[in-house]
């Protein structure tokens, strides 16, 4: 029989559900009403606002600037996440707990903060509002979550496994690619996921540094600015969904391999 304090428990992760996802829900919905404003009663159901979206040039620039920007983003942090990782896993040196704390500082600082110090930054080296300017700032601001990532998977591997394969004449290259990382491979894919969800949904740091090459949740910012647009529900919509479906597939390969080690 269910406790009076479980059911409790399970109403209450129900209202934390209900109140995180009914903006979301309810942009949604707002996205196929026909009426300008977001208002009940319901106006007719219409798709016209995402046929907009879909007919907008500036729409779909930003969109190809934010997908280059996710996948260079995601693949240079991850590789650059699991170096870090195994460095963390293999060595023992000075100043490696000041070493984990600096990789994992980025997400830490407020994202107001960040983006005004990578402008900072970017502009003494003559770098900012160029193309490449969001991608290294995001690069900057994900690699911690691929290090997290890999380095908690990494965690779970049996250090005898590398040793025996270098007992077995492996050099240490041949031992990283033939145990280690087939062992972490889930935990890469996950990475890759993760970051480029984090890089396409980010809106602060990007706004700072995009100059012209605006991507999608900048774009969202500027339609905002001084009016009501449906078109923005339409927009939250899309990237709702894309980035909900990164981070699940990040999830899935995470858990699922990790509980069959």
């Amino acid at each position: 029989m269910i406790s009076f304090k479980s059911i409790l428990l399970r109403c209450y992760v129900v209202l934390v559900f209900a109140v995180v996802f009914a903006p979301i829900i309810a942009s949604f919905v707002f996205s196929f009403n026909s009426d300008r404003f977001p208002t009940v009663p319901l106006g007719s159901f219409t798709t016209h606002w995402y046929q907009q979206v879909i007919s907008d040039s500036e729409f779909w620039e930003a969109f190809r600037n934010s997908a280059i920007t996710a996948i260079c983003t995601a693949i240079v942090a991850t590789i650059i996440g699991f170096s870090a990782a195994y460095t963390d896993y293999r060595y023992q040196f000075f100043g490696k707990s000041v070493y984990l704390a600096l990789g994992l500082l980025p997400p830490t600082i407020p994202l107001v903060i960040f983006g005004l110090a990578m402008l900072a930054w970017l502009s003494r080296l003559g770098m900012s509002g160029q193309s490449y300017s969001v991608f290294l700032a995001h690069v900057v601001m994900c690699t911690p979550f691929a290090m997290a990532i890999i380095r908690l998977r990494l965690s779970q591997m049996d250090e005898s496994l590398e040793a025996a394969a270098w007992n077995l004449g492996a050099s240490h290259w041949s031992a990283l690619r033939h145990v280690v990382l087939p062992f972490v491979r889930p935990a890469i894919i996950s990475a890759l996921c993760l970051t480029a969800a984090v890089s396409f949904d980010e809106f602060a740091v990007a706004w700072f540094v995009s100059g012209l090459n605006k991507t999608v949740p900048v774009v969202v910012l500027e339609i905002l600015q001084g009016q009501v647009d449906p078109r923005i529900n339409a927009i939250g919509t899309f990237v709702f969904l894309t980035s909900m479906t990164l981070v699940v597939i990040s999830q899935v390969f995470l858990l699922t391999r990790t509980t069959k080690s």
